[in-house]
């Protein structure tokens, strides 16, 4: 397990404590559930693994290689 800091407004965890205390559970152990039945009911909205990543395409290259250095440290579109 890995621990996670989660920071609630008070009356969230006042009530949590309170639900806590009357199932005698600790409240790590209702967090994980609540989280638990939230992922089981939104698990297929999820995408796990992208089998396409995205893809950016810049456009094309309007300099030849072997002028390339030379483009980028000419001067002519300083004021």
């Amino acid at each position: 397990m890995e621990k996670l800091q989660i920071l609630f407004p008070e009356p969230q965890l006042h009530r949590l404590r309170t639900l806590a205390q009357r199932q005698d559970r600790p409240v790590s152990e209702l967090v994980r559930a609540a989280v638990d039945l939230w992922l089981s009911r939104t698990e297929a909205d999820i995408e796990l693994v992208r089998e396409d990543p995205p893809v950016f395409h810049g456009g094309t290259i309007l300099v030849s290689p072997s002028e390339m250095r030379e483009a980028a440290y000419k001067d002519d579109d300083l004021p």
